[in-house]
């Protein structure tokens, strides 16, 4: 047996975050551990990566017990960790990030040429191609997911942590994720893969553990499960599909009219793109990541001055207007970056409850003095709503796990019963039990006469939700679907760029 953490507990004050909880790797095994967004998933693997200490327990490597102090002490074990967030430096470029604190030298000074000549040869023994001069900050996410995996790689470890590898990722970059973990497999490596997406634990795993609310559900062979029971087991209830009524549609809420955005040199990231979306209306907009998904949002939400045409919320238009009279005009958003634009990390979290919302509203605010014990009070019964797993309103945004932030941020947003609701990638990162939740949200949404326009990588989200779909391509729309009408076949291929046949 390779690694085994015995009775590992980890409380936080009076939250226990792992209750005695037991867990074996074998050798060239990939064990997937799954649980809601709070299960106590991360902060296991925290305390293996020796990011976080136990209050109880043993691990054992190879039969022997160890200490993990740091990351360093677990790296010098054999354990790197592939974070959820990656660790990497912006300016710097591919091959820097990758030997970063373990640079060859010639002499004192740092050999660039060999490091160099480590990431190439590192990227062609692993099939991981990428540029070692490419500069970081100018990498899309797939390519800078591909530089963390060979940054642990490179510190010669034989066992790797995947923490939520897919949360940012689009489905044919988690195709390529997918294939990397099995072809590292293939080579030799242990993998503990942390995700809450079941598909990826049967493509790829050969056990899983389910954990639920800080303690082992149950473990098992992937060959004898199923995405069902996993799903009751990380749950406790069994989630059924939806029947999604026929509402009658209202007047108009948005209309975005003949939109242009310029981007270097006479290049259109926005190209003409016009759609709608009525009341009692879920208008989808599926599209691969980077065809204009986040400008378009951009443009309406007043981040980005639009280069010509209209954008009306009801009857006002609200044409290159700022941030903040946009969403006074009746606009709320849920952004695509829960960190970037969604949140101020540094924050607390019932700072971030009313961030942007609590204009007018005296229980927040009077005479421009916030009301403590009001945004105290309205921010646990936000967080309570959409179970949001937190210590205290006073935690920064930073502290909690990535699927509680997301859920903190669209509470936030649909708190706010705005007419209009712009949803990009509301389900990123979260557990199939808050996804069920959220899209219920949506739906009551639409059921009592609000608008929604729903981004998301995740075509079944689209499919699933939508009354009418959009297909998005290089900036503009390729075609338009009512929820009848819509196949997933036909949409795929507009999404690539292919024609349908007439």
């Amino acid at each position: 047996m390779l690694i085994k953490m015995e009775n590992i507990t980890k409380t936080y004050g009076s939250l226990v975050a792992n209750d005695s909880v037991n867990l074996t790797l074998d050798k060239g095994e990939i064990l997937a551990v799954v649980g809601e967004n709070g299960a106590g998933k991360s902060t296991l693997m925290k305390i293996l990566y020796g990011l976080e200490p136990m209050n109880s327990g043993r691990i054992l490597i190879n039969d022997r017990e160890v200490e993990f102090r740091s990351p360093h002490d677990a790296i010098a074990h054999g354990i790197g960790m592939v974070q959820q967030h990656f660790m990497l430096f912006p300016p710097f470029t591919a091959a820097e990030n990758i030997v970063y604190a373990h640079e060859p030298r010639k002499g004192m000074v740092f050999d660039r040429r060999k490091a160099r000549q480590r990431t190439l040869e590192l990227s062609r023994q692993y099939g991981l191609r990428i540029d070692p001069d490419a500069k970081v900050s100018q990498c899309p996410v797939g390519l800078q997911q591909r530089i963390e995996i060979l940054k642990v790689l490179h510190q010669g470890v034989d066992i790797i942590i995947f923490d939520e590898p897919s949360a940012v990722l689009t489905p044919q970059e988690i195709d390529d994720l997918l294939q990397t973990i099995r072809d590292l497999k293939a080579k030799g490596k242990s993998i503990i893969l942390i995700t809450h997406k079941l598909n990826e634990v049967m493509a790829t795993a050969d056990r899983v553990m389910v954990m639920r609310s800080g303690s082992v559900v149950k473990e098992m062979a992937c060959k004898d499960t199923s995405i069902d029971e996993m799903s009751f087991l990380m749950v406790g209830h069994q989630i059924r599909p939806r029947e999604i009524e026929a509402v009658e549609k209202g007047r108009r809420c948005l209309d975005v009219r003949d939109l242009v955005l310029m981007g270097q040199g006479s290049k259109r990231v926005l190209d003409s793109l016009s759609l709608h979306v009525d009341e009692g209306e879920i208008v989808g907009i599926a599209g691969v990541s980077g065809n204009g998904q986040s400008e378009l949002i951009q443009c309406i939400t007043g981040l980005r001055r639009l280069s010509s045409g209209q954008v009306f919320i009801g009857d006002a238009d609200v044409t290159n207007l700022s941030a903040s009279q946009i969403r006074q005009s009746g606009c709320a958003c849920i952004p695509e970056d829960r960190y970037l634009w969604g949140s101020a990390s540094e924050a607390t979290l019932a700072e971030n409850c009313i961030m942007a919302h609590y204009n007018g509203n005296e229980k927040l605010m009077k005479r421009g003095i916030f009301r403590s014990k009001g945004v105290a009070e309205y921010a646990e019964t936000m967080m309570k709503a959409y179970d949001v797993r937190y210590l205290s309103d006073r935690q920064e945004m930073h502290e909690l796990s990535g699927g509680n932030a997301q859920k903190l941020i669209v509470a936030r947003e649909m708190f706010q019963d705005s007419p209009l609701l712009l949803a990009a990638e509301p389900t990123r990162g979260i557990d199939i039990g808050a996804i069920d939740y959220i899209h219920g949200k949506l739906l009551d949404k639409r059921a009592s006469g609000g608008s929604v326009l729903l981004i998301s990588s995740e075509l079944s989200e689209i499919l699933e939700l939508s009354d009418r779909i959009y297909v998005i391509y290089e900036g503009r729309i390729a075609g338009e679907f009512t929820r009848q009408s819509a196949k997933a076949e036909q949409i795929g291929l507009l999404m690539v760029g292919g024609k349908l046949n007439d």
